[in-house]
């Protein structure tokens, strides 16, 4: 018992339900490797009881919680003494000084009023502007504190109106100009045509995150969702000829540059005609070496000073995460195998090597200012081409543990533990993602300035954010390290403080936020999400009408398919993802067959086959009656178009089409519990015959052009 309580003082769980009426223990020493994560000895009674008497001691001793985060208009600070003195620094230095003894403030002439709301020793701060402030308080028996005082917005911005637009994998869209992958040129030109031709309102692309450089022969983690640093974006995304100095090479630097113009070529032609996979490593390879050669070129004046500001603007962040990059290029991207003195970012030994390694720790801040650049011009692209949001960037739920950002932030991350998902209907083992958590508390003890910084590098050139497993901004599922999935636990963060950094941010940038809640959701998430703004994700596929699920011999009976107007409102629909399958794989049942030649059945085939076909019946029939399938019996490209035409008929506030299923690829870009069985992350988009098509081809595909044409329609007032 006492040990339960001291996990539920560190927001850890002891139990969880995997099935609505069933609870299951966790075990004991899980609690403890968690506690130790979190700085907390709880191996033996003794030490339980010293720490829950050190925890009531510090609550005592505490006068202000480590941050206070308070909604516009609304929120109240904690309880304090009678007697209390206490003030606001804002973020643009004004100090309000709040009179607490009366419940009514006083002001400096550059602050604001705050009032009493009626409640003994809470006190509202609705004329308090938005943004990161300092809260600071003197109370009568000696003790001060000072805590940083988030204020956010009641709700995060909402899109403009009603939009549709493209979910795209960024690496899988090839043109004419790519070297082996697609790249930042080609999302300006896909967001320009897109956006003039069908109207769409935003393209939504995978995260393109820096990556954990490959090692000892080993490739590059292809996936974009287990990245080196969430904050930088990687280079290897950067249209090298699009880089202004690109142009000004001459002699001999000129012709290295044909020739490795040329290798990209051959990169290019490799995926889309003889049938190779994207490596990411091999155009890496030619970018990095055409990248020196730029660097060799001055900066004019106006474009030096660009680069200086982007540096100071983006601070010990950037050097960071360059001198992590410059480090993995000498030791190895995986730093807890460094040299000891350089695993810590803030040592001596560091610091000299950062002053050895100055030119490279310059070249890889120069390649995030170019990437930086890239990405605006993307931006501004899809705003000219009349995109009421432009970019939806995505943030995946976590780094790779021995990447920049955990070198450069170790205090934040939960050391030994990794982020997971417990057992469950469809993973009867668990999943363990390999992704450290952060600490709940280190975020509170700090401002949550690691994730502020996060979303304000994300934010900088986006309409939108997409969060993946948003439900994270509640718990995670900590696994242990050695541990199986099974054995893990949920720890809680403060939703209102992630809540009201997310809502901060999307305001200061005047952005919409998705997230993506598919999958075992805690009660009352989904409502607390939308009551905040935050979109949701509904997939067509998934939503059933479970309350009405008729009783067959004393069973529940397959849930029908909701009809459009039952669809919530906040949320961004569409026919799949990224780790589902294809509209056409789906209709066809070709996503059965490819998942029972890998071994990844779990029934019989006969028995996935029938429940399969029975599922796209029921959905078949339903867009029948509807109304939506005027073409009568129906080949796949009018049941793909009757699909979206259902999707355009819901209330949702966005509606994506995956790009791939406007050409008809019948191909997952990510084939869950897969590794080397499947080309996960290295799929260029194709048609239906498996054949790549460039974007110009896409551009002129009557298939593409017949389904936006119906999107457009439908979706224009």
């Amino acid at each position: 018992m006492a040990r339960a309580r001291l996990a539920a003082l560190h927001g850890i769980a002891t139990s969880y339900s995997p099935a609505p009426g069933r609870s299951v223990g966790v075990p004991e020493e899980t609690v403890v490797a968690i506690l130790a994560a979190l700085g907390v000895d709880a191996s033996t009674p003794g030490s339980v009881r010293d720490a829950l008497a050190a925890h009531e001691d510090a609550a005592r001793r505490r006068l202000l919680p480590g941050t206070v985060v308070l909604r516009a208009g609304r929120g109240a600070l904690p309880a304090l003494p009678p007697g209390t003195e206490a003030c606001v620094e804002t973020e643009d230095g004004a100090v309000v000084v709040l009179d607490l003894a009366r419940g009514a403030p006083g002001a400096s002439a550059a602050g604001a009023d705050a009032a009493a709301v009626g409640e003994p020793g809470a006190y509202a701060l609705g004329a308090l502007p938005l943004g990161t402030h300092l809260l600071r308080a003197h109370a009568p028996d000696g003790r001060t504190a000072a805590a940083p005082l988030i204020v956010a917005p009641d709700r995060l911005p909402a899109p403009p109106r009603r939009g549709h637009g493209f979910l795209v994998q960024l690496y899988s869209l090839l043109s004419a100009r790519s070297w082996g992958m697609g790249d930042l040129g080609d999302l300006a030109a896909l967001a320009d045509w897109s956006g003039r031709a069908f109207g769409t309102d935003f393209l939504q692309v995978n995260p393109l995150h820096a990556a954990v450089p490959g090692a000892g022969g080993a490739p590059t983690d292809p996936s974009p969702y287990r990245p080196s640093s969430r904050r930088f974006p990687d280079p290897v995304h950067l249209r090298v000829e699009d880089v202004p100095e690109f142009a000004l090479l001459t002699g001999e630097r000129r012709e290295r540059a044909e020739r490795l113009l040329g290798r990209a070529a051959a990169l290019r032609d490799a995926v889309l005609h003889k049938g190779e996979l994207i490596d990411r490593d091999a155009v890496w390879e030619l970018k990095r070496r055409a990248l020196e050669l730029v660097r060799t070129v001055p900066l004019a004046p106006a474009r030096l000073a660009a680069y200086e500001a982007f540096r100071a603007g983006q601070g010990r962040a950037l050097e960071d995460h360059s001198t992590w990059c410059a480090l993995a290029e000498v030791h190895g991207p995986h730093w807890r195998a460094w040299p000891g003195g350089l695993r810590d970012p803030r040592s001596a030994d560091t610091a000299r090597a950062r002053t050895a390694l100055a030119g490279r720790i310059d070249f890889h801040s120069r390649l995030a200012w170019l990437t930086d650049e890239q990405l605006a011009a993307a931006q501004r692209t899809a705003k000219a081409a009349g995109m009421r949001l432009g970019l939806v960037h995505d943030l995946a739920v976590g780094v790779h543990p021995s990447g920049a950002d955990t070198w450069a932030q170790q205090d934040a991350f939960a050391a030994g533990m990794s982020v997971g998902a417990p057992p469950d209907a469809f993973s009867p083992r668990g999943q363990d993602w390999g992704l450290p958590p952060w600490r709940p508390d280190a975020l509170e003890a700090c401002g949550y300035r690691p994730y502020r910084e996060l979303l304000r590098g994300l934010l900088r050139h986006a309409g939108g954010l997409r969060i993946d497993h948003v439900m994270g901004l509640f718990r995670l599922w900590w696994v242990p390290q050695g541990a199986e999935p099974t054995e893990g636990a949920y720890v809680r963060y403060d939703p209102e403080a992630m809540l009201g950094v997310l809502a901060l941010e999307a305001h200061r940038a005047g952005a919409a936020v998705v997230g993506e809640d598919l999958g075992t959701v805690e009660p009352g998430v989904r409502e607390a999400l939308a009551e905040r703004g935050v979109l949701g994700t509904s997939v067509l596929w998934f939503e059933r009408d479970y309350a009405r699920a008729p009783a067959a011999g004393g069973e529940a009976a397959p849930a029908p398919p909701l009809r459009p107007e039952q669809w919530r409102t906040g949320c961004l629909a569409t026919a799949t993802t990224h780790d589902l399958p294809s509209t056409a794989a789906r209709l066809s049942g070709d996503h059965v067959a490819l998942r029972h030649r890998l071994g990844l059945l779990t029934r019989p085939l006969d028995e996935e086959r029938r429940e399969d076909a029975r599922e796209v019946g029921e959905w078949l029939e339903l867009f029948r009656r509807l109304g939506l399938l005027p073409e009568g019996p129906c080949d796949e490209e009018s049941a793909v178009l009757a699909v979206h035409r259902y999707l355009l008929r819901t209330p949702a506030r966005l509606v994506g089409v995956w790009l791939p299923d406007a050409v008809g690829d019948r191909r997952p870009q990510n084939l869950p519990g897969t590794w080397d069985q499947y080309p996960n992350w290295r799929l260029p988009v194709a048609g239906p015959d498996g054949r790549p098509l460039t974007l110009e081809e896409l551009a002129a595909s009557p298939r593409l052009g017949a389904l936006m044409a119906e999107v457009r329609a439908a979706a224009e007032p």
